[in-house]
Order: C-alpha cells, then structure tokens, then sequence
C-alpha cells in the first residue's frame, strides 16, 4: 500500500513510520506544521510544532530512507481545533481539543489530502489497536473493522481516536498499538539508530504551551466580571469569566470564605447567559445517567440489537450483574448493550452502564451503575464492551 506517514517529530511517529516501512509499505513521510507562529524550540515537555520539531521528523524520514514534505495545515488546525475549542468554552462547556484535532486534522484533513495524492492509508503513532480496514490490507472497507485499546493499557489512545468513525479507521495503521510499552518504543528507536528516542513526551494543550488555560481564555475571549454563587443563589465572590471554569474545578476559585461545614467547594455548573459560576459540594457533582448526541457508531451498525435494560433505581444505582445479565425490572430500552463500560476522559477509569443508542437521531444515552463526578456538557463519551471488553462500541459528545 501507499503509506502517508504522520510524522511529529517525537519517538512514537518515527517509530512508527519505521515499522511501516518495514512491513513492505511505500511510505511518505509528511510532518504537520499546524502554527504559522512556530517557537524554534519546544519547552521541555509543553507544546508541539516547533521548528526542532519539524527538524526531528525530518532526520528521522532522512534515517528511514522514505521522501519527507511538511505540509502547512495551520488553517485548518485554527479553524477546526482552536476556534471550536474557544467557541466551546463560550457556550458554557469543556471540549478536548485533542479528540478534535484527531478528528478534524490528524485524520480527516490528513487523509483528505492523502487521497487525493493516490494515498491508500495514513500511518500514525498513536497507542490503540485496530483489525481490519487498511491494518489488514483492504484500506477503506470497514467490514469486521475493530478498534480496541492498546497492549500498553497506560499509553492506550483509543478514547481519542473513537471520534474518528468507521471511514477514517478504515484507511489507518497503528503500528504502535501492540507494543508492550514506552520504555519498549524508545528501545527499538535507539536500536534504529532514530535520534529522537530520549526526547519528552509533550503534554497538555499543544497550543496552550505555557499550560495556562484561563490565560489563553481571558486573551482570546477578554475578561468580564461575574458572580461566583451557591446553588440556592447566594453571591460568593466574583470572577473574571464564567469560561474561565470547568464542572469539577476545586482550586483556583478566589473564594475568600470556607463553607459553613468547612468542606471544600466545586464547580457544579457555569451560565454563559448570566456570567454566573455556580460552586458547592462535592455530591452535587454526582451523576447517574449520561445524554450524549454527535454519536459515532465503532460497532458493525448491522450488527446492533435490542438491549435489555435495569430501570434505574430511585438511588441511582442498577444494571444486571453482569455483562448481558437480565436482573429483576428490566425493560426493553432501544439498541445497544447492557454492562458495558464508559469512560469520560482520555485517562479516565471506566464505569459500568447499560447503554442505549438512536442511529437516526446520533444520541446516546448511558445509565451508570455507579456515579460519575465532574462530568461537563462538550465533554467525549466513549463506550467499551465486546469479548474481552477491550473493543470501542461507541463515542458521543456528552449534552
């Protein structure tokens, strides 16, 4: 196959790429320059895209014996991936720019342009493992194709790449996703003589690369002084921007008074009409039920069936014992699967739910078997079940 291979400049696409190549693919190396502005250097592990960047990809594809381009996709990143996340904040929600970026950059514009250059497939190194498609040698049929997680369950990638629905799946290779770990990766790169096997992760948000988000908020959005209140209205404080907060925030409030009981304060909702941060109690963060729309189907939407479903109990808790398990008061509740799991974020521990989805209208609705804390609207959904419970069902955008 002809193989466009993503290369950032880090361990893991040269690794990547490398494997590739020795699978017997034609491979194009192509680095991603997403910033017109670009540092000449990156800080230490914060931020991505600088010009060493761009040099480490290039010597890795120069070792590698494969063409090299970068291709200037700093538009497409700005429009698709930093203004939505601004737009997102705006509107009163928390959005992941990486799942974004994934989606909108990293697959779909990449692969747009591979395929009009008479690419078969993208080639990345991201942490999950994918069968059928191109990673069995039939780029773009998505017959049997399965993404599940990664054989390093720490580096595992698949809540990021769920987003990225069965088409774009279907036309990507994940050399990486069985690899047993990191330290392993770096190994094999040192063995190949890649110069990038000791260089940093990067971490947090690559364009937010002081790592201050309220920061980059308040320059891009501006300030304006709202009120910090309880959940029956009572005025606590001010702030500078309601979108400078997240649903589970703790610190960085600016109260200047504890709580009556002493306990600590959270976010529990932002108003975007009335610049208005509502803070209280831990247990107000908890939640028994998820409604999520934008959904993406990972499972065979052919294969989908009824699911028979526990009503929820007045406490919030239920679901059937175990996966498939029918237990007293279940109902018939739509398509979908039944003592599955969930995961809210990209490290996030799973918790049990039953799960309805409607194809037609692309919402998803979960039903936990535990509490969740801390779930914000514009927050990603993603939903794990299958054999061995590694395979990714689903991924919607929480409402």
């Amino acid at each position: 196959m002809r193989v466009l291979a993503a290369l950032s400049g880090g361990v893991d696409s040269a690794v990547a790429a490398a494997r590739a190549v020795e699978a017997g693919h034609e491979v194009v190396g192509v680095h991603m320059a997403l910033t017109r502005h670009r540092a000449q250097t990156r800080s230490g592990s914060r931020g991505c895209c600088s010009i060493e960047d761009s040099a480490d990809a290039r010597w890795a594809a120069e070792i590698l014996g494969i063409p090299f381009y970068v291709w200037d996709l700093s538009e497409e990143f700005e429009d698709r991936v930093v203004a939505d996340f601004l737009s997102e904040y705006r509107a009163g929600r928390t959005p992941n720019p990486c799942v974004r970026c994934n989606e909108r950059v990293k697959f779909d514009a990449l692969l747009e342009r591979g395929l009009a250059m008479g690419f078969d497939a993208v080639a990345t190194g991201h942490y999950a493992r994918l069968t059928g498609g191109a990673s069995s040698g039939r780029p773009g049929d998505t017959h049997d194709l399965c993404l599940s997680r990664a054989a390093d369950a720490a580096k595992d990638q698949s809540y990021v790449l769920a987003v990225s629905g069965r088409e774009g799946l279907s036309r990507a290779l994940f050399p990486l996703g069985d690899a047993p770990s990191k330290a392993a990766v770096r190994a094999e790169a040192a063995e190949r003589g890649l110069p990038v096997a000791d260089k940093p992760d990067s971490y947090d948000i690559c364009f937010v690369a002081d790592g201050d988000t309220r920061g980059f908020l308040q320059r891009s959005l501006g300030t304006q002084e709202g009120t910090l209140v309880s959940p029956d209205g009572e005025v606590l404080g001010t702030h500078e921007g309601y979108f400078g907060f997240t649903v589970g925030q703790r610190k960085g409030l600016g109260l200047t008074r504890p709580a009556p009981d002493g306990q600590p304060r959270y976010v529990i909702a932002t108003r975007p009409a009335t610049n208005e941060v509502v803070v209280g109690p831990r247990e107000l963060l908890s939640r028994h039920e998820i409604e999520a729309d934008a959904l993406v189907l990972l499972a065979d939407p052919t294969a989908l069936g009824p699911a028979t479903l526990r009503t929820q109990s007045p406490g919030g808790q239920g679901g059937p014992e175990s996966p498939g398990e029918a237990a007293p008061g279940v109902t018939e509740a739509g398509m979908g699967w039944a003592g599955v799991a969930v995961q809210v974020r990209a490290h996030g521990r799973p918790v049990s739910a039953d799960v309805t989805v409607d194809p037609s209208s692309t919402t998803l609705h979960a039903r936990l078997h535990e509490p969740l804390r801390g779930l914000a609207a514009g927050q990603s959904v993603v939903v794990y079940g299958g054999a061995d419970g590694e395979q990714v069902l689903a991924q919607a955008t929480v409402a």
